[in-house]
């Protein structure tokens, strides 16, 4: 049987990415130190998960055109599959990232080809049962909440469905909610998503609160920086402590930690090891500028050997 591949569903797009000294008051100016242009959104998860030995597939659109292309080449240099076809006459958004001294970013997004996702294009992934199916919560937002959730429907039984939920998924109509939280079997989040669904703000209470409304048998990680994460599997949680860095960037931070965590689920790694792996992956990432400076499976193998010796 081969290794479950790390499916993503979510939107792919081009990070324009300033460094400014503080956030320019409303009306006003900041002049960036820095401007750079990276494949960003998906992406960094996918890259993530692709150089801790998965195979990964992105499911959603890509569009023709600059950013496009930038998406293309990066993906093909990971050798990560890009299963659906391109969106002619359309080119893939872009999310401008402002950067702070203290590492803290602030997005502005624009909508582009990624948006335009049918269960057809979806579905040119074809998972089968143990494949690893990202989902992010800001694609259940109008207009690829409907195709999304008609795939999602006629997934293969046994196919992981992992949530994602971002910052708005707590905001969705109720009826959305209930439906996605029913097929979700692993849910990875930080902690501010998981208190926004449950009013919980203990990561440990909020935590259980989540697999409450989960399946019986779903896996319910939750991740809060520096500190680590805790993993609840078959109803016992464990904290999973991380490792404190000087952050130059937390971008991509949390998508790296879950791009490690699947890769590492997919080569069979048990969940609390998988966690740590994320954590150390997560505290290489923040020490790095740029959304797709995941660190290889080797590095974090050298990370957590030099961890342990203390």
């Amino acid at each position: 049987m081969s290794q479950p591949r790390v499916i993503h569903t979510a939107q792919a797009l081009v990070d324009e990415v300033v460094e400014i000294a503080a956030l320019p008051e409303r009306g006003g100016n900041a002049m960036a130190s820095s401007y750079h242009r990276y494949a960003g959104g998906a992406v960094t998860i996918l890259l993530a998960a692709a150089r801790n030995g998965a195979a990964a597939v992105h499911a959603g659109s890509v569009g023709t055109g600059a950013n496009g292309d930038l998406i293309r080449s990066v993906l093909a240099a990971e050798r990560i599959a890009l299963s659906s076809p391109a969106v002619p006459d359309v080119d893939t958004g872009i999310c401008v990232v402002m950067v702070e001294p203290s590492a803290e970013r602030t997005f502005v997004t624009t909508r582009g080809a990624e948006r335009q996702i049918t269960p057809a294009s979806l579905g040119t992934s074809a998972p089968v049962a143990g494949d690893l199916v990202c989902v992010s919560g800001y694609t259940l937002l109008d207009p690829t909440r409907k195709p999304l959730q008609e795939w999602l429907i006629g997934l293969p039984r046994g196919v992981e469905v992992v949530l994602d939920p971002g910052d708005v998924f707590a905001s969705l109509p109720a009826e959305v909610v209930e439906a996605i939280l029913a097929r979700t079997t692993v849910w990875t989040s930080n902690t501010d998503e998981a208190t926004a669904l449950t009013g919980e703000t203990d990561w440990a209470a909020s935590a259980r609160a989540v697999a409450s409304r989960l399946p019986a048998d779903a896996v319910v990680v939750v991740r809060d920086g520096e500190r680590g994460c805790v993993v609840l599997v078959a109803g016992e949680l464990t904290e999973v402590a991380g490792f404190p860095q000087r952050a130059v960037d937390t971008n991509g931070a949390g998508d790296t930690h879950t791009g490690v965590l699947l890769a590492s689920r997919a080569r069979g790694v048990e969940w609390v090891a998988a966690c740590r792996r994320a954590n150390a992956g997560g505290a290489i990432k923040v020490t790095r500028k740029g959304p797709t400076t995941a660190p290889t499976s080797a590095e974090i193998d050298a990370f957590l050997a030099a961890a342990d010796a203390g």
